[in-house]
């Protein structure tokens, strides 16, 4: 940050970040300065208290004394100098955690996700010849969804899953996790009370304080995706890379969505409680790799979607939709009928070393020199919200909606959630 202070306010003006460089570079100079001048104070100790020991040991009492009390006067300048760098080594600290990963070169500068850039699609939005039902009335006409008794029981955005609506919650789960695990992924049960630390190391604290649920006299919190532990789990550890280490971790998540009120208020689309089966690499530091990674990741969950038969676009997005941790980041959002728009259901990250560097997670290279790793991650599958998408485009005509083959295996074989003709209305 000294050498390219221009790239670090450029890139906190294109995240709408509040980064207080000025500030950090004051303090790294005074750090740096009470480091070398403490350094230097240890070694001019460290010499007289030799000669102490060397002048009392020749007889010379005082000439010792006199070393003795310049042994003093160093120890009690060398403790003032080391409670200022104490200070000035925390401050520096805060204000590092402060400080945002560098975007890529093809990062679309923008501010928010209406400057997003769509890559490309996949499928085609489905024409339907007839009124359509949105997820909402489709859960209440199958039975399958009780938004009232959910809110009864948990307060606003929450919801009940049951029958084959749970079924579906769980098999959309069920496939994203055997496609991972069909294509080298370890699969994890992770903790999701986690260490406020795991979320400073991760990234997600101190500025995503206000989206996370924190257990009270606890001094834990509840995550909202398992990025967060399965990167902690390996924190300050020298791991093997050699081969990616691919990690899926399938979890309940929980989110407060400050800042939401008012949007998306109707049905599953934005809720404080869901469950994601949520990719995670650990790979070496370099960018090839790391952007293959993503490459990678990204199809991934690309072919989960295909094989829900669901229509959807690949964003690259932009600065101003980025938060603090990402380098390069991409989107896929899903048709969704009742919105007649896409929306949001996958987001790829690749955040170089900035996670590893908090974190402490290093490997050896090729020259057996310690070097940090690149993380990624990437939604498998989130849902309730893919059932948004997943009811809506395969609903019918007669009120029945389609199962896709994929997840009929999971479902019992049923093939589609069928009403008894009184019901149609």
């Amino acid at each position: 940050m000294r050498d390219n202070q221009e790239i670090v306010r450029k890139t906190a003006e294109w995240k709408k970040v509040k980064f207080p460089l000025d500030a950090l570079l004051e303090v790294d100079t005074a750090r740096r300065r009470l480091r070398q001048e403490t350094e230097q104070l240890r070694a001019e100790r460290n010499t007289l208290t030799k000669q102490v020991e060397q002048l009392l040991r020749q007889g010379d009492r005082p000439a010792g004394e006199a070393a003795k009390e310049q042994v003093r006067e160093l120890n009690n300048r060398l403790g003032s100098l080391e409670a200022e760098l104490a200070v000035a080594e925390r401050h520096w600290g805060e204000l590092m955690l402060l400080a945002p990963n560098p975007v890529s070169a093809d990062t679309p500068v923008g501010r928010d996700d209406g400057d997003n850039r769509e890559l490309r699609q996949a499928g085609e939005p489905p024409e339907f010849g007839f009124a359509l039902r949105d997820h909402v009335e489709l859960g209440e006409l199958h039975d399958i969804l009780d938004l009232p008794r959910g809110v009864k029981a948990g307060g606003p955005r929450s919801y009940v899953l049951k029958g084959a609506g749970l079924y579906l919650h769980l098999a959309v789960q069920r496939l994203a996790m055997d496609v991972l695990a069909e294509r080298g992924f370890t699969l994890m049960d992770v903790p999701v009370i986690v260490r406020p630390e795991t979320l400073t190391r991760t990234g997600f604290f101190p500025g995503g304080k206000d989206q996370t649920y924190e257990l009270n006299d606890e001094d834990r919190w509840l995550a909202g995706t398992s990025e967060v532990s399965l990167v902690s789990l390996y924190s300050d550890e020298i791991v093997d890379v050699e081969s990616p280490m691919r990690l899926a971790g399938v979890s309940a998540c929980f989110r407060r969505e400050v800042g939401s009120a008012g949007r998306d208020v109707r049905g599953l689309y934005r809720v404080h409680q869901f469950a994601k089966v949520e990719q995670v690499v650990l790979c070496r530091g370099d960018a090839e790799t790391s952007d293959r990674m993503l490459q990678e990741i990204l199809g991934n969950a690309e072919h989960i979607l295909q094989l829900l038969e669901l229509p959807y676009r690949v964003m690259a997005v932009c600065t101003g939709d980025m938060a603090l941790k990402t380098h390069k980041q991409y989107d896929i959002e899903t048709w969704m009928p009742s919105r007649q728009a896409y929306g949001e259901t996958h987001s790829a990250s690749n955040l170089l070393d900035f996670q590893a560097r908090r974190s402490g997670i290093r490997y050896r290279d090729e020259g057996g020199r310690l070097q940090f790793c690149h993380t990624l991650n990437n939604t498998a599958a989130a849902t309730p919200r893919l059932l948004i998408p997943l009811l809506e485009n395969h609903q019918q005509e007669d009120g029945s909606i389609y199962i896709p083959p994929a997840l009929r295996k999971y479902m019992n074989g049923m093939e589609r959630l069928t009403l008894r003709p009184a019901e149609l209305g």
